[in-house]
């Protein structure tokens, strides 16, 4: 089934695969015109629409038409219908834009609350978000016009969540805070979100979840998915002995190894074990402690970049992978696009959650510089000791609202997966990173996800990362966590955009 999706940027895809298009914008133009109209169009109009005179309009549109067919599947390629006089769109293709369904108030009325978070879900971006033609002015007055309308559309969306919403404030707040960002200076926006976050406040200091089930603890949790798990050694830069372990069935998903983890206690810790389940309940996931880290040698002299790089391919072949997902999360995204630049054909999508193109010495913050420097020094003291004030400084950067049962399983990752003088001497590699220079050089599907309100990598630098790379989709996530918790929506929302990803790019 081919998808043409103009929420956003504009895409082709094929059974769920990106169909590659030249950089020429109006054959873009050209085919979501007629894929969005849905009805023939003469050729002298198209010509008028979308080429000037003084160039040959017609050898444009016929040179704009070859490509649109040579580039789509045999298969489908004969959709597009075109004679000496008209030319059309014919149906059998998805379109994105039809399963929004009526934005109007009146209509909105009649849909379920989760019919509409979907809906809101899929529009992504602006209407064809990548394709403007200020010098093809009836095409961008249609373009305008629908985009526009779509905006409203979003807006009635908005507002029936957040008045839907009023006894689940929490949930509703994501929604009143698009609602501020498209209208800012509102005043009844603001104050709706002022009254919104005293009621999340007041319900979270007096009632539990009614919609969420805790989590079993630890140790009446299931052990099936340790015992699953088969770890394994190889050896990565220098000679160091890497840990990596493969759980579940799949396609394949690699996470690029982060500080703090610990190949079988992750499986335990309330901070992780929801991460490695969701990786591995559809996918086969395959993850390795990073050098100093975990089951991996606790000693290495070398903590470069180029050294973490190497790591990662040696995973990559002593797991016989040939082609995966690939996943990075927070420090990780850097070596991950490191890897994708060098290893294109391997990599059949690049997931990025949390990270950051520069490290926080190479961002030049001096106020940011002078707080990770004594971070970095309270590590040698307080690492991994029953040291409150440590402790709650260094919990809130990660999970901002942790129970204590987070911040003692931190503490446990502190003292199980690495040693206060290694935890120092990573955070001072990791202050230098700087892939800026690589990001145009990724070729690979990307996605790039981060939470709004992240402490530890500023959401900015997500931006970044989508901004930089070409073609790579970004999803705001609402939620304060570096870490994002078992509970809460954000988490939710991290493993879905994943999964659709994996399974449209794989």
């Amino acid at each position: 089934m081919l998808e043409i999706r103009v929420l956003g940027d504009f895409q082709v895809l094929s059974e769920g695969a990106p169909v590659g298009f030249p950089p020429s914008k109006k054959t873009k133009a050209l085919l979501a015109f007629l894929a969005v109209t849905g009805k023939p169009h003469q050729r002298e109009r198209l010509c008028e629409m979308f080429w000037d005179i003084p160039d040959d309009p017609k050898a444009s549109l016929r040179w704009s038409l070859s490509k649109i067919r040579q580039l789509l599947p045999e298969e489908e390629a004969a959709m597009l219908q075109a004679d000496r006089s008209v030319v059309q769109m014919q149906p059998g293709h998805r379109l994105d834009l039809e399963r929004l369904g009526p934005l109007e108030r009146s209509a909105l009325a009649d849909r379920s609350t989760e019919e509409l978070e979907a809906t809101y879900a899929l529009m992504a971006g602006p209407f064809l978000a990548d394709v403007s033609l200020p010098r093809c002015p009836d095409f961008e007055a249609w373009r305008t016009a629908l985009c526009d309308e779509l905006e409203i559309g979003r807006l009635n969306l908005l507002r029936e969540l957040v008045s839907r919403l009023e006894d689940e404030p929490a949930r509703a707040l994501r929604y009143a805070h698009a609602m501020a960002s498209a209208l800012p200076g509102n005043d009844e926006i603001n104050r709706q979100i002022e009254r919104l976050n005293r009621s999340a406040l007041a319900q979270a200091a007096t009632t539990p979840r009614a919609d969420v089930q805790p989590a079993p603890a630890p140790e009446t949790r299931p052990a099936q998915d340790l015992a699953h798990q088969e770890v394994r050694f190889c050896r990565g830069a220098g000679g160091v002995r890497i840990a990596y372990a493969i759980a579940g069935r799949g396609k394949p998903v690699l996470r690029a190894a982060h500080w703090m983890s610990h190949l079988q206690y992750d499986w335990e810790s309330p901070v992780w074990r929801h991460w490695m389940q969701a990786l591995s309940e559809r996918n086969r996931l395959v993850r390795y402690d990073e050098r100093c880290n975990g089951l991996s040698d606790s000693e290495a002299e070398d903590l470069s970049f180029e050294a973490m790089v190497e790591d990662l391919e040696c995973v990559v072949e002593a797991a016989g992978l040939e082609r995966f997902t690939l996943l990075g999360i927070s420090q990780s995204c850097a070596i991950s696009v490191a890897y994708a630049t060098r290893h294109p054909e391997r990599v059949s999508g690049l997931v990025l959650y949390g990270g950051y193109v520069k490290g926080w010495r190479k961002r030049g913050n001096p106020r940011e510089v002078a707080m990770r420097e004594a971070l970095a020094t309270l590590m040698r003291e307080g690492w991994g000791r029953n040291n409150a004030r440590f402790r709650q400084l260094f919990t809130s950067m990660f999970i901002q609202d942790a129970t204590e049962e987070h911040i003692a399983a931190l503490d446990a990752l502190q003292s199980r997966t690495i040693s206060p003088d290694n935890a120092w001497r990573l955070q001072n590699s990791f202050a230098d990173i700087d892939v800026s220079e690589l990001l145009s050089k990724v070729k690979v599907p990307t996605l790039v996800l981060h939470a709004r309100d992240d402490a530890v990598a500023p959401v900015s630098s997500g931006r970044t990362f989508a901004a930089e790379i070409a073609n790579a989709r970004f999803i705001e996530l609402d939620s304060g966590n570096h870490i994002l918790t078992e509970n809460e929506p954000a988490f939710g929302q991290f493993v879905r955009h994943l999964r659709a990803f994996i399974d449209a790019t794989s």
